[in-house]
Parts: C-alpha cells; sequence; structure tokens
C-alpha cells in the first residue's frame, strides 16, 4: 500500500500520543492517574476511559503503534474526512476500552494503556474502505489481501484473549477493531451495496468471539 502523504490531523493525534506519553515515561504519578485501571474506572474515574490510549510503556510500544497509524490514516481520511477519522479513531479507542471493562470487570487491578486500540480501529476501517489493499508483513514475502489481514488479525486476538498470550490487551484490540468496523458502517452505509460480501466477512471473527463468549470459551 502507499502512503500519499500525511495530513494535519494525523500529525496532530501522533503528537498528542508522543506528549502524554513522555510525560508518562518520566512521571510515574501522571502514568498512575491516566492509566486504564478497572477499579479506579469502576470507582466512577472514568477520564481513563479515554486517556489511557494516549499513554504507552515504551517508546518501542509508542512507535509501533504511531507508525501503524501514519501508514492507514490517510486512506480512512481520504474517504471518510478529518472529522469522520477524528470520530472512529476516539470510538475506536473508547469501544476498545469498554470491551476490556466487560471483560475484566471483576478484576479490579487490570491496568492497561495504549493506542492500540484506536490504531486497530483505523485499521479496520481502513480495510473496510479498501478490503483489497495489499499489506506486507515481516517474514511474509507476498502481499496479504487487507480483508484476509483483518480477519487473521482478530482470529489471533480471540487467541491470545483465550491464552493469555503476553503481555497485550487483546480484547482492547478487538473492541477497537469492532468499533472501527460499526463506526465507519454508520458514516458509509453504501458499503453495505457496494461491498456487502466483505462486511461479511470481516464480521465473522465479532460472531464467534461472542459465540466463545456466551458458551465461557474465553476463560
Amino acid at each position: 500500500m502507499n502512503n500519499l502523504g500525511i495530513s494535519i490531523v494525523t500529525i496532530v493525534i501522533i503528537a498528542a500520543n508522543v506528549i502524554i506519553s513522555f510525560k508518562g515515561f518520566d512521571d510515574r504519578g501522571f502514568f498512575e492517574k491516566f492509566k486504564f485501571n478497572v477499579g479506579s474506572i469502576r470507582g466512577g474515574d472514568q477520564i481513563r476511559m479515554l486517556s489511557s490510549g494516549f499513554l504507552h510503556a515504551d517508546i518501542t510500544h509508542l512507535l509501533f503503534n504511531m507508525f501503524t497509524l501514519y501508514f492507514f490514516a490517510d486512506v480512512v481520511i481520504m474517504q471518510l474526512g478529518s472529522f469522520n477519522f477524528i470520530v472512529i479513531y476516539l470510538g475506536s479507542l473508547i469501544f476498545g476500552n469498554l470491551l476490556s471493562l466487560y471483560f475484566h470487570k471483576d478484576e479490579y487491578w487490570y491496568s492497561a494503556i495504549g493506542a492500540s486500540g484506536a490504531v486497530t480501529g483505523v485499521l479496520y476501517s481502513a480495510i473496510l474502505l479498501q478490503p483489497g489493499m495489499s499489506l506486507y508483513m515481516f517474514f511474509v514475502p507476498i502481499p496479504i489481501p487487507g480483508y484476509i489481514f483483518g480477519i487473521g488479525y482478530l482470529l489471533y486476538s480471540i487467541y491470545g484473549m483465550k491464552k493469555r498470550i503476553g503481555n497485550i490487551g487483546h480484547d482492547a484490540h478487538f473492541g477497537g477493531a469492532i468499533g472501527g468496523y460499526v463506526v465507519t458502517l454508520i458514516l458509509m452505509p453504501r458499503l453495505f451495496i457496494t461491498d456487502l460480501g466483505h462486511i461479511g466477512l470481516l464480521a465473522i471473527p465479532i460472531i464467534i468471539l461472542f459465540v466463545l463468549y456466551k458458551m465461557g470459551k474465553l476463560n
């Protein structure tokens, strides 16, 4: 996929992530006050649902998220506009944290940080808008169609949630993807006419997740 430049709104979001993350790196009290924490959020500290998405664990975590955002943001902006892009970004961030809160509601100690939910929502939105885009992954020498990558990524996220692989918020990634998927379809309903097949395919992992959850297979 060729990136056609970087928009002002993307620069502003990346700058906000960098400034707030570096503040968190240097100020542990700031970091603890604004990270996602189930106990604090259930106690009424709702700002964490948003603020945690601008904090990162370290520079590598920050760079990975911002690098991914850089490559996919303008695909969304070019088709939906800057304002709708912000709606998708923030909607995905919040939806990712809502799913984390739902799955970890009784784990008062559970904490998380990072823009991954928002970035995954942007990625899924871009795939929905351009399902045939080609993506290249490390160690895979051939291009992967966007919709195949999207399905595979969410299936892996389900596996990661079930097995609790690594120190990764797989549920926030998944929730962010759902947010990007739903908000994009609300903003561009004509996709139901022009691209119903890909919409259905991209919905498969979402359906699988909730079926597994209802069956109690995610624990």
